[in-house]
């Protein structure tokens, strides 16, 4: 951000930066288990792996990783410091002087070994994906063909102490990947050919077909959660061909079956869904539309059981994806690329969260309550993109998206008539020139309405019981200090070379990848970490 300001970073601050990280970390204290020192120590090592100086500070990566013990656990911030090790190591592999001094000096490789060996206890438990990091991280070398004779004989071995299900699956996935990824040529030494299948096959054990358009894939639901689950989404496909008044699937859209992917919660998800589907799990899970024109186009949901309400069963943001879904294969013409051509978004989302809201009758308390702030004009709402805040994304997108089908079906037909054809062009001019400001003054007193409780529309006459939480937005806010539990985004990131995408794309700040876009730059981090479990924003800055 902000180049031209900024200027080129030059010898005289790579000077500096080095001068005072030698400082710091030369110091006795530099190292002290305190939650106090963690922070420092935490942002010391990111700086390591900003300052590109991966390569000299690999002697701090070997003393974090080889003092880890219990008495880190009580500080959140020491943890941080010993996981932000991996992003070091992560990124170091496009740094050449780390290349280089791995190659002259591979202690590192056995530390990461060792770390894994000797803290197999931790798997399954609060600080597992220290352990299933270290694994990821020393898998990572395989794609270096000069030190590969070496590494592979220690990922056989963290392969042989691990499973594919169980407690010590994310290090046997996080090692799969890997061996996937860097030497899929020999993957019989490693006995991880046809990864994908091979987790399907042992993970997702269930399959459930709901009817012709609908089936579900399951890792351990009981036949009453299958048939529930099934029956919401049965429903909805009524609930929403009433609100959007659509004659079908909109041309050359051969997404005629979706499949609902269930993992049991969101460490399941995370621990598998990457490597049986590519994708980053960073997130409350994922929809996948594919390339609806290909005949045999499968569209997807992955999704998982919301752990935190049980013994309430719940499948974490299903209506709200499921309304993309069918959005997708009714309104919006083309690919998801080819909808965010113009900007959709106020409609992408702000449809799909006031389908799952109204289905399901649960009051939008979040969007009611800035409805009474009066902060956008509709006219502005109708420049929405993924760029902007996620309050304006989601809130005011339902806001939006309920005041043109409420108050002015006609010309919400009219747009869908547009976006049905993708006639983007058309449908952008009648929003921007046709409608305008025309409504922004109604739309004001909406709002007011809105606040004090009636925002409109009828109550939908088929819902199934409301759910005990509401869709991604009003999930609840985390605690001051994100869980590490979570991996941070760097760690769980492949390299552009690996099965997986590069999700940051050059982004240094907070990436979104449901619309492969770099956020604004006054997302910070915490912003960023907080919108991660429900929207998959991952964060690619320092």
């Amino acid at each position: 951000y902000y180049d031209s300001s900024v200027g080129a970073y030059g010898t005289a601050l790579s000077t500096a930066i080095k001068g005072a990280l030698d400082t710091f970390f030369a110091n006795s204290r530099a190292f002290d288990v305190t939650d106090a020192n963690g922070e420092t120590l935490s942002d010391a090592v990111t700086l390591i792996d900003s300052a590109e100086e991966n390569a000299r500070y690999l002697s701090v990566i070997k003393r974090l990783l080889n003092g880890y013990n219990s008495s880190y656990d009580a500080s959140w911030w020491m943890l941080n410091a010993v996981n932000n090790v991996y992003t070091v190591l992560f990124r170091g592999h496009q740094v050449p002087a780390f290349v280089s001094a791995v190659a002259a000096d591979r202690s590192v490789l056995d530390t990461l070994y060792n770390f894994a060996n000797t803290h197999k206890n931790l798997l399954g438990g609060t600080q597992s994906y220290l352990v299933s990091n270290a694994g990821r991280e020393l898998g990572r070398f395989l794609g270096d063909a000069a030190i590969r004779p070496t590494v592979k004989p220690l990922v056989v071995g963290l392969l042989g102490q691990s499973s594919i299900t169980g407690p010590t699956a994310p290090l046997w996935v996080g090692l799969a990947e890997m061996t996937d990824s860097y030497d899929k040529a020999a993957c019989a030494d490693y006995n991880t050919c046809d990864l994908s299948a091979r987790l399907i096959s042992a993970v997702l054990t269930s399959t459930y077909t709901c009817s012709s358009s609908i089936r579900i894939l399951a890792q351990d639901m009981t036949a009453s959660e299958l048939s529930s689950s099934c029956n919401s989404l049965l429903s909805q496909d009524a609930y929403f061909h009433s609100v959007a008044r659509d004659n079908g699937p909109v041309a050359n859209d051969y997404g005629t079956t979706i499949e609902v992917v269930v993992f049991d919660s969101s460490t399941d998800y995370q621990t598998y869904a990457g490597a049986i589907y590519g994708i980053n799990t960073n997130n409350g899970g994922m929809y996948l539309e594919g390339d609806p024109a290909l005949s045999g186009n499968q569209p997807r949901f992955i999704a998982y059981e919301a752990e935190w309400v049980r013994p309430t069963f719940q499948i974490w943001n299903l209506n709200h994806e499921y309304t993309h879904y069918l959005d997708g294969r009714f309104n919006m013409y083309g690919d998801f690329n080819a909808g965010i051509s113009t900007p959709t978004v106020w409609w992408i989302e702000g449809f799909a969260e006031y389908i799952s809201y109204s289905y399901r009758n649960v009051p939008y308390t979040a969007a009611m309550t800035e409805a009474g702030k009066q902060t956008y004009s509709l006219r502005t709402l109708f420049d929405t993109t993924y760029s902007n805040d996620q309050t304006r994304i989601y809130n005011w997108g339902y806001l939006a998206s309920r005041f043109m089908l409420t108050r002015h079906p006609n010309e919400m037909a009219t747009i869908l008539g547009y976006y049905r054809t993708g006639n983007w062009a058309a449908a952008r001019t009648f929003l921007t020139s046709t409608i305008g400001t025309s409504y922004d003054s109604e739309f004001r007193t909406f709002l007011s309405a809105c606040a004090a409780g009636d925002c409109g529309g009828s109550t939908p006459t088929t819902n199934p019981t409301p759910t005990t939480k509401p869709t991604p937005t009003t999930k609840p806010t985390p605690t001051t200090k994100p869980t590490p539990t979570t991996k941070p985004t760097p760690t769980t990131k492949p390299t552009p070379t690996t099965s997986q995408p590069d999700v940051c794309a050059g982004c240094t700040g907070c990436y979104y990848p449901g619309a492969s876009q770099c956020l604004p730059p006054e997302y910070t981090r915490s912003d960023c970490d907080y919108y991660s479990a429900s929207y998959g924003t991952v964060w690619c800055g320092i």
